[in-house]
């Protein structure tokens, strides 16, 4: 019977040999059977099919079938907090819903729905809203929580203990610091302060932001602007200004970017007051060029929800052919002074010698 598979060309497969009426020259027929064998291990299962159609599903250890046309086969897989083809978990679910039962979790979620998804009580998955995903629980314990994040926009503490938001992109999350006020704008608008701390907010079926605005005082710096005085001389003069957000609901509303807002109108301000003085009364009246801009600024940054504190110039930059032709005016004065303060020690010294000279001839 072997010779008999060998000349058929089946190599060294296992072959028997059964009675016949049709005889050939030995008075045998010889019937090739294949030796099918699947080895499962413990953390595996092997869906078993024949011609295809799934006839059962095999546990862990040594299977061992004998065919004769190939029939059998047999797929492999991992069940250890491992998951399963959707499709494949619902054919199953439909055909064969005793394995199906047994075998798989499967995780259905509607339009404004989550679920949640833990391996022996660890979180593991989080399956999006309209979405079905399959997992098997042959080994591993499996728990599906599912939330209506449409009915309640914030997610809920013990939750967020088991979420990764760094891979959770259904979840808006921010830490407000304690100097700091939270903003949360839902469908762009404003709904809620929030206080220091963490919070993280469902965005199913919703657009979430959560803006964080500083209520500390900021010093803004306004660089050097080149400004002509009233008598034509171009200057560029530098401020610092001290800001405090006060009501972060209306700078948020109020402006896109509060701080640029500021930043102009001071930039305005001093302009303004530059352009309506000489040189002169500019270099005379520095406090009272502080005070018209601090006034200009803090009714405008009111609006703003913008509290202004102090506002200071810093430095007043002359053109070069001015900055030195003022340099000779105070050198003049210093040398007119320093004439003045040697002819009074003259004219002191000369008294001295005349109320001397009275007294010798007395």
């Amino acid at each position: 019977a072997q010779a008999r598979a060998r000349s058929l060309g089946v190599g060294t497969q296992p072959a028997t040999c059964l009675s016949s009426r049709n005889c050939n020259d030995d008075g045998l027929e010889c019937v090739v059977l294949f030796k099918f064998t699947v080895i499962v291990k413990d953390d595996e299962r092997a869906f078993l099919t024949r011609d295809g159609r799934f006839e059962r599903l095999l546990g862990p250890g040594r299977f061992v079938a004998y065919e004769f046309r190939r029939r059998l086969s047999a797929e492999v897989v991992k069940v250890v907090r491992a998951e399963i083809a959707a499709d494949k978990a619902l054919l199953f679910a439909k055909v064969h819903p005793k394995v199906a039962a047994e075998h798989f979790e499967i995780a259905r979620t509607g339009a404004n729905e989550v679920a949640i998804v833990s391996f022996d009580g660890e979180a593991k998955h989080l399956v999006n809203p309209n979405a079905t995903r399959a997992f098997w629980k042959t080994i591993t314990k499996v728990d599906v929580e599912r939330i209506d994040a449409g009915a309640d926009v914030r997610v809920l503490k013990r939750h967020l203990d088991k979420l990764d938001l760094s891979r959770m992109p259904l979840v808006v999350h921010g830490v407000v610091e304690a100097h700091e006020a939270g903003l949360l704008f839902i469908d762009g608008k404003l709904t809620e302060r929030l206080p220091a701390g963490q919070h993280a907010f469902w965005a199913v079926g919703r657009t979430v932001k959560i803006t964080k605005v500083d209520t500390r005082p900021t010093p803004l710096e306004v660089t050097a602007q080149e400004i002509l005085t009233k008598d034509r001389v171009g200057i560029r003069v530098t401020l610092t200004a001290f800001t405090k957000v006060v009501d972060p609901e209306k700078a948020a509303l109020a402006a896109g970017d509060v701080s640029n807002t500021v930043y102009r109108l001071v930039q305005f301000a001093i302009r303004e007051a530059v352009a309506m003085r000489t040189l002169d009364e500019i270099l005379a009246a520095r406090d009272t060029i502080d005070r018209e801009v601090r006034a200009f600024v803090a009714q405008r940054a009111s609006d703003l929800g913008v509290e202004i504190g102090e506002i200071g110039v810093k430095d007043v930059i002359l053109p070069g052919d001015v900055r030195e032709l003022l340099n000779k005016v105070v050198e003049a004065e210093r040398t007119a002074k320093a004439n003045l303060i040697r002819r009074h020690e003259e004219t002191a010294a000369t008294r001295s010698l005349l109320n001397t000279a009275r007294l010798m001839r007395s």
